[in-house]
């Protein structure tokens, strides 16, 4: 058995270990890599695990879907007081929080919270 056939699917091939095609001309077309097939995947598996276009249920809900959202996403140094009033009373401020904790979400105001607050709050549950 050669090296080559004793790679697994999607394995790297050091360059010596593959073939080298050179065109009729004398043209190197480099290492050609060998290709197998791995195990097979039906399509439906494939789009339920890339599947993220439907919003959460809890979103839908949420009192800022209803409002500006460049009050929850200001530029650098700008008040985050309007967005932050309006989390205060919204329903799903909770399920907002745990889902901007859970994705690592880096930008705007998310269950009442700014980024820089988010982060404090992550490292004090570590």
């Amino acid at each position: 058995m050669t090296a080559m056939q004793d790679r697994q699917p999607g394995e790297c091939v050091e360059a010596e270990e593959a073939d080298v095609r050179l065109e009729s001309d004398g043209r190197d077309w480099g290492n050609v890599v060998e290709w197998r097939e791995g195990p097979e995947v039906e399509l439906g598996e494939l789009v339920d695990l890339f599947d993220n276009d439907e919003p959460p249920e809890w979103q839908d809900r949420a009192l800022c879907a209803q409002t500006d959202p460049e009050a929850f996403f200001p530029e650098k140094g700008g008040s985050t007081r309007e967005a932050k009033r309006i989390c205060q009373g919204c329903e799903v401020k909770g399920e907002c929080l745990e889902y901007a904790l859970a994705h690592d979400e880096r930008f705007g105001i998310w269950g009442g919270l700014s980024e820089r607050e988010r982060r404090k709050l992550k490292k004090r549950a570590v």
